[in-house]
């Protein structure tokens, strides 16, 4: 196990209450003094282990949402599931994660889609599913490795934006969504394994991709 050094222990404590407070406070030191205080910590530590933009607080908050998400599946939980359980749950188990910073998450996105962050939200994007992947047993280092990945996110992507706009009871039209999407992804597999051979028949991945960030109404 990776020693973890007393400001990484710090951020750990300290990332998920950055999040809920950013619902109120935005991810800005703020939201950081208040989460210090909440757990005890003294100001001055806090505000040195802590980053000091919009960017960096989210990234440290995926990363408390994915350690989350790596407790509630543990590998016998994994083993003990097929694939598409797998993916379709820990997609829907870090939704879950999320809720007490929904708001948090919105604002979250709008940072990252400005110009000058699109770059870094990619790297967490992709961080994200090949973090999920990781937890799912993929082992794969051909180009799969990177399809899978690309899929994932894109699958995560458009079904974070429906959860964001839900209003209906226990977000069951983001969970029906989620499933279509899911749906979509095992098809597409499956198509795509009996044209292994491949030829210029093959399906193309970039629509694919495109048909789930834009699904059709």
């Amino acid at each position: 196990m990776d020693e973890v050094t007393p400001l990484e222990r710090i951020r750990r404590q300290l990332a998920l209450a950055v999040g809920e407070n950013a619902a109120f406070d935005g991810w800005t030191q703020a939201a950081v003094d208040l989460a210090a205080e909440q757990a005890g910590v003294p100001l001055e530590q806090a505000r040195l282990a802590m980053h000091k933009d919009a960017v960096g607080l989210i990234d440290l908050y995926g990363q408390a949402i994915d350690r989350q998400l790596a407790q509630a599946f543990p590998p016998e939980r994994i083993a003990a599931m097929k694939i598409r359980a797998r993916i379709r749950d820990m997609l829907w188990e870090r939704l879950l994660l999320q809720a007490p910073a929904k708001e948090a998450v919105r604002r979250a996105l709008a940072i990252l889609a400005m110009p000058q962050n699109v770059a870094a939200g990619a790297r967490l994007s992709w961080r994200t599913a090949d973090h999920l992947w990781r937890l799912a047993g993929d082992t794969a280092t051909d180009f799969n490795h990177y399809t899978k990945r690309a899929t994932v996110a894109a699958v995560y992507g458009s079904t974070l934006l429906a959860w964001l706009g839900d209003e209906s009871e226990g977000d069951s039209d983001t969970a029906a969504f989620l499933d279509r999407r899911i749906d979509q992804v095992m098809r597409f597999e499956q198509f795509k394994a009996r044209w292994s051979g491949g030829s210029d028949r093959r399906p193309s991945l970039t629509r694919f991709l495109g048909r789930l960030r834009y699904p059709p109404r």
